[in-house]
């Protein structure tokens, strides 16, 4: 099996990279694979002590392959670095497994990303690979579901699919008034809809966004762990922002270390593990926990 390289993006958080780089290291594979590590400018004077600490960490980094420093020397900005480091890399491989400084791997994240992009690497409905999955009960721990929504936390996917993608949304002036197409967006999310008009609007600068509304447009699946690989230490105990104490995306990472998966073919979508997982995105699920952060801050 050829392995995909791994791309990583960081800006100013050392500590959390470090927690990112280490749960990598200790991934099956990772002394196999290639390591391309996007370091973005300073965004403004404050930022530039905290951006070059990390680079000094990223500086000592091992345990891989081959690791390939990219440091940029102005802010880009979180969108324009992945979609600029994505495109440049796939080109070349094929296909890439991409994380950002906040995310830690199970030590078989690497294993189930290149398994999956080797498996499903012929089936053009299959859009992306998520290592990240919040709990969803009724599941075999090695298998695997699809949803109709990417996730952007710890992902994997082929150059065929990548280069598809719109980044300009040209047809966004049609879908805004489209109240049946926007209805049938927001089915894997109430958030969805609206976060596409904010994003064409200039408010946020958001690549997932414009991700998934092509997986939309086109009718892709993802495909799911059955058990995480992934979790976001963005929000946890030990960050600098706590009051986001109620969260409902975490979840347990895989500790099994297994490295064998059972990968389905049958891509239709489960409306009850649908709506398990969306249920974090529904505007009631959003509005408790915005509430209670703001009681228990």
């Amino acid at each position: 099996m050829k392995l995909s390289p791994v791309l990583l993006f960081t800006y100013k958080r050392p500590d959390q990279t470090r927690q990112t780089v280490e749960a990598l290291q200790r991934n099956h594979l990772a002394d196999q694979s290639e390591l391309y590590i996007f370091s973005d400018g300073a965004r403004t004077k404050a930022d530039s002590d905290k951006v070059q600490h990390v680079r000094e960490y990223l500086k000592t980094i091992d345990g891989f392959k081959k690791t390939t420093l990219k440091l940029a020397d102005r802010n880009q900005g979180l969108a324009a670095s992945i979609i600029g480091g994505v495109t440049e890399l796939i080109n070349i491989y094929g296909s890439v497994i991409v994380l950002e400084d906040d995310l830690v791997t199970s030590s078989n994240f690497l294993s189930f990303c290149n398994q999956a992009l080797s498996h499903y690497k012929a089936d053009p409905q299959v859009f992306s690979i998520s290592g990240y999955t919040r709990p969803i009960s009724g599941l075999k721990n090695n298998g695997v579901y699809f949803t109709s929504r990417a996730s952007s936390w710890g992902w994997a996917t082929w150059k065929e699919r990548w280069n598809e993608v719109d980044w300009t949304v040209n047809d966004y002036p049609h879908f805004a008034s489209d109240s049946k197409a926007r209805r049938s967006f927001n089915r894997m999310g109430s958030d969805m809809a609206g976060m596409l008009d904010k994003q064409m609007r200039g408010e946020i600068d958001s690549w997932a966004i414009r991700w998934c509304y092509h997986q939309f447009r086109k009718s892709y699946v993802t495909v799911f762990p059955a058990t995480s690989k992934v979790r976001n230490i963005g929000f946890n105990e030990n960050a600098s922002n706590t009051t986001n104490r109620f969260n409902s995306f975490r979840t347990d990472l895989d500790g099994s270390d297994n490295q064998s998966f059972e990968f389905s073919r049958d891509f239709s979508l489960d409306k009850d593990i649908i709506r398990e997982f969306t249920r974090p995105y529904w505007l009631s699920e959003r509005i408790k926990n915005k509430v209670l952060n703001k009681i228990f801050s």
